[in-house]
């Protein structure tokens, strides 16, 4: 029987311990000045030969202690270069991402980064600012995008480092690992790439700040990193992190149970948790109306993203990246609903008392108008999230404060639609109440049309939110408007027309017998002074809808001028000597002077010279 052999003494170890001697950074200057893998290729595969021998006599029954002494010193020499060599060819191959090729890739459309679109309000729609102090508005919102689109196909893979890199590393992981060096590997490999993602985050700018440093923005610098954060959030799971996990397994592939997936969250796990983290921020941050555009941005990106986070952090060992982000997907949702139940209370309870000069829109309405114009871009998604009705107005309450409305009569409609509804309700509701700051009865029934008829052109302008609303609702508010409209002309114009009556000009107790020229002299002058302080102070109200400004002078016209011209033609030839003294104008200066109503600013002087 021979003796066993030697594995100190074996040609073929002591050929390998030169080869890792002669690379033994601590003993060689040209060792720790050359790397193995950027040289002769004959060379690399010697030294992972040489690792092979001396591993393989690890294994050895038969080894004396001596013998183990030499084989653990060359194992660690060999391991302690081989992580040097791991290291610095990962290292090589740190690049940031091309984001601008991403984005440009033709073959990329289905899962391109898409801006959302930014709404601006109209020019002929500017807010008061003041009113920021209750309701502010955000400088510009965003509606949907344009494509739901939820499938996991979007996910794709780039190669982050070149196949024949890849199989260096894989030999040398496989090595590491075998000899037990699987710790080292992991944190080598994790920290390496991680500095990999770290530039490509920079690349995106997605920026290091903690939940405090996100509630600590001013909110017009917030909404900027919003709109970066959804477009950066689609290339850090689609691609970065998709592509980092392809190259763990290809790297890793066959060396061990569930390494891979080690390895890629050691690389991602911070950042992933970094990018996660500023949505959560959003998510508990204090509630405003202005928000909840940006929030519902954030909701749809982050939903259309989970699906490809479940497949991407598939993994049991990334349980918390996909709880995390499911977890901050409800708490936006829960912002949202919470936001539009805050608005609704805002708009109801907004103080402003200073009536709005001339009777015009008010800019709470403009506000109101145009918020829920854009919830109604939002309409899918919310119709998923609003799935109750307002827990105010929806029976009769008796409370002064609130406005009573049963939503029986809107039966079959959505709980968004009813919360939309309820807005404009209560919108109504408190412009009611500051119409009662006008002196003026007429001008706060003028108040009234304008506003109400803002409020149905704004519906009819969006087919959505028309849709939601309902014609049969519509056709409510149009009758308000017409309402108001009415009011006013009564308001104004029955003292007027009173003039222009027959009673008490009459002598010898019948209007053939005579006419008195006193009393007739002074309805004259009445219906002077009276139209005059009509024309001089409405002329200064404002009917800002073109159209609308048309039909109210028509309507004022179709009864003042036939009156008045009736009332000419029957007692003008009885006024007596100088009938020009009483008689101021002839029906064509009324018909010019009710061109004048309702444009905004004085005419009481253009009035005056053209009846001279």
């Amino acid at each position: 029987m021979e003796p066993p052999e030697n594995y100190a003494g074996n040609t073929d170890f002591e050929s390998a311990e030169r080869i890792i001697l002669r690379w033994d950074s601590a003993a060689s200057e040209e060792a720790r000045e050359n790397m193995i893998f950027e040289g002769d290729r004959c060379e690399v595969d010697r030294y992972l030969q040489a690792v092979d021998e001396i591993q393989k006599s690890i294994s050895s029954t038969s080894i004396s202690d001596d013998a183990q002494t030499k084989v653990n010193s060359a194992i660690q020499i060999a391991m302690a270069r081989l992580e040097d060599e791991f290291r610095n060819i990962l290292l090589v191959h740190v690049h940031a991402l091309d984001v601008e090729s991403l984005s440009a890739d033709p073959g990329s459309s289905t899962c391109s980064i898409t801006d959302r679109k930014v709404l601006t309000e109209d020019q002929d729609d500017q807010f008061d600012r003041e009113q920021d102090d209750v309701l502010k508005h955000s400088e510009s919102s965003t509606s949907v995008a344009s494509s739901s689109y939820r499938s996991t196909s979007c996910i794709r893979q780039i190669d982050l480092i070149p196949e024949e890199t890849i199989e260096d590393l894989k030999s040398i992981a496989q090595r590491m690992i075998a000899a037990g060096y699987l710790r080292e590997c992991i944190q080598v490999y994790g920290s390496v790439r991680r500095s990999a993602v770290d530039a490509s985050f920079r690349e995106l700018g997605v920026e290091k700040l903690s939940i405090g440093d996100v509630q600590r923005l001013e909110w017009d610098a917030l909404e900027t990193k919003i709109r970066r954060w959804t477009r950066a959030a689609k290339v850090c799971v689609r691609v970065l992190f998709a592509s980092e996990k392809s190259l763990c397994e290809q790297i890793f592939e066959g060396v061990g149970t569930d390494i891979d997936y080690a390895c890629f969250m050691e690389t991602v796990k911070g950042p992933a948790i970094q990018l996660f983290n500023f949505a959560d921020a959003i998510s508990i941050s204090k509630r405003s109306p202005e928000k909840l555009f940006k929030i519902l941005d954030l909701h749809d990106a982050l939903a259309e993203l989970l699906p490809d986070v479940e497949v991407v952090f598939d993994s049991k060992s990334s349980d918390s990246i996909r709880v995390q982000a499911a977890e901050i997907l409800s708490r936006l949702a829960e912002a949202a609903k919470g936001i539009l139940s805050e608005f609704e209370n805002a708009v109801l309870r907004e103080p402003s008392t200073v009536p709005v000069p001339g009777g015009t829109i008010h800019p709470l309405t403009r506000y109101v108008m145009n918020y829920i114009s854009l919830i109604s871009d939002y309409k899918q998604t919310l119709i998923e999230l609003i799935i109750s009705k307002p827990s105010t107005g929806s029976r009769y309450s008796g409370d002064p404060t609130t406005p009573d409305m049963d939503f029986s009569e809107l039966e079959g409609k959505s709980p968004l639609a009813l919360h939309l509804i309820w807005i404009i309700v209560i919108l109504q509701f408190n412009l009611e109440g500051k119409s009662k700051h006008y002196k003026d009865t007429s001008l706060a029934h003028l108040f009234l049309m304008n506003n109400v008829h803002y409020i149905v052109q704004k519906i009819k302008g969006s087919p959505e939110l028309r849709e939601m609303i309902g014609d049969d609702y519509l056709k409510k508010m149009t009758g308000k408007f017409r309402q108001a409209a009415t009011s006013y002309q009564r308001a104004t114009w029955v003292n007027v027309l009173y003039c222009l009556r027959d009673e008490g000009l009459h002598v010898s107790g019948g209007f053939s017998s005579g006419v008195s020229k006193t009393a007739l002299r002074e309805r004259f002058k009445t219906f002077n002074t009276m139209f005059e302080e009509v024309h001089r102070t409405q002329a200064v109200w404002l009917v800002p809808d073109s159209q609308l400004r048309e039909e109210l002078r028509i309507s004022v016209s179709e009864k003042l001028i036939p009156a008045y011209r009736s009332f000419l033609g029957r007692l003008g030839n009885h006024i007596g000597k100088h009938p020009e003294n009483y008689i101021k104008y002839t029906v064509e200066d009324l018909e010019t002077a009710v061109l004048d109503f309702f444009e905004g600013y004085p005419v009481s002087q253009h009035l005056r010279r053209r009846s001279q």
